[in-house]
């Protein structure tokens, strides 16, 4: 048996990322790895319904053991098998984050030997972890950019905490990925806002749509808007900003909840975006730190312009660089990262 590759969950931010990147590298360099302290820094700490999904998910796709596979458990030992496609279908329960589920099994399922189709259900916009337009607005696009292929879609939108929303994605494998470099962030060719609510009053949306366009019009910014009633279980309410530049899109996006005026939902996503704009970032934090892993498995040499290297990114790249032959460069200066991925699939 392979060595076993044991990672403290303590790690960093110390959050379910880590789980999440030792799982889906554990699975795809077929080496076994034991967690322990798992989520230590998190309010909650141990296994919460979206990560024992995803380590089951895991499980089912490589025909893996799993030690420790209980909610609330800390310690976790997971022995993968070979890698496997075909069509899968995973519950999270509750309003679990169906996003942060595929993004466990997508690495090994990317270079599987057949196709997948992967059901998901549970939550799709949830706190702490990337809506559905993020997903597929900013993430797949750049993932496609390396030669990732990949489509998702959304049959029902899942809110906090009833979820019950279902998410599904087509993924076809390739020889492998290639390197990106996205330094320059380019002209802007659209600004595009999307306010999205469910068994909440009309007027709460048309209120988040005003405050964004009231600022950014007075910033200089046109602003593209859509209002979806969106088809969920429960109530929820939704505002995202999607910015397409010459070097690749961008995404900031913010929740409603009970007791927080829509008017300052709007205001978090108008500041999110200006702070953004007012510098010379080529890419967003958030989707840097989906895909450093990808990246490191990709051919040739990839560079970034990040909006501030988080301890998020630098605890996945500890990750990844535990597993991997690789080693990233990182200007924290500058907002730059660097690597020269393994080549991983032969690209």
């Amino acid at each position: 048996m392979a060595e076993i590759v044991r990672i403290d969950g303590g790690l960093g931010e110390g959050g379910g990322q880590i789980l999440r990147t030792a799982l889906a590298l554990a699975a795809l360099c077929q080496q076994p790895v034991e967690l322990v302290n798992i989520r230590a820094r998190r309010r909650k700490p141990g296994l919460r319904p979206q990560h024992l999904a995803a380590v089951q998910a895991l499980a089912a796709i490589t025909g893996g053991a799993v030690e420790g596979a209980a909610e609330h458990s800390r310690c976790l030992l997971f022995t993968p098998g070979a890698i496997r496609g075909g069509s899968f279908r995973f519950a999270v329960g509750t309003a679990g984050a169906t996003t942060l589920v595929l993004a466990a099994i997508l690495p090994p399922l990317l270079f599987a030997r057949e196709s997948s189709t992967i059901t998901i259900i549970g939550g799709t916009h949830v706190p702490f972890s990337p809506p559905f337009p993020y997903l597929d607005g900013v993430f797949l696009p750049a993932l496609q950019s390396l030669g990732g292929r990949l489509r998702a879609s959304l049959d029902r939108w899942g809110w906090y905490p009833e979820g019950g929303g279902v998410l599904r994605a087509a993924i076809t494998p390739g020889a492998g990925l290639r390197a990106l470099r996205r330094t320059e962030r380019g002209l802007m060719h659209k600004l595009s806002l999307l306010v999205a609510r469910s068994n909440l009053p009309a007027g709460i949306a048309a209120r988040e749509e005003a405050v964004v366009r009231n600022r950014l019009a007075a910033a200089g910014y046109d602003v593209q808007s859509r209002l979806v009633e969106a088809p969920a279980n429960g109530s929820g309410n939704l505002v995202f900003l999607r910015g397409l530049f010459g070097g690749g899109a961008v995404g900031f996006g913010a929740l409603g909840r009970r007791g927080l005026p829509a008017e300052q939902v709007a205001a978090q996503v108008c500041r999110q975006w200006l702070a953004f704009a007012a510098g010379k970032a080529a890419m967003d934090c958030w989707l840097a730190d989906q895909l450093v892993l990808y990246l490191a498995l990709a051919a040739g040499e990839s560079e970034l312009a990040v909006d501030g290297l988080t301890a998020h990114l630098l605890t996945n790249i500890a990750v990844i660089e535990r597993f991997l032959p690789v080693r990233f460069v990182l200007d924290h200066d500058r907002g730059r990262v660097r690597v020269t991925g393994c080549g991983w699939g032969g690209a």
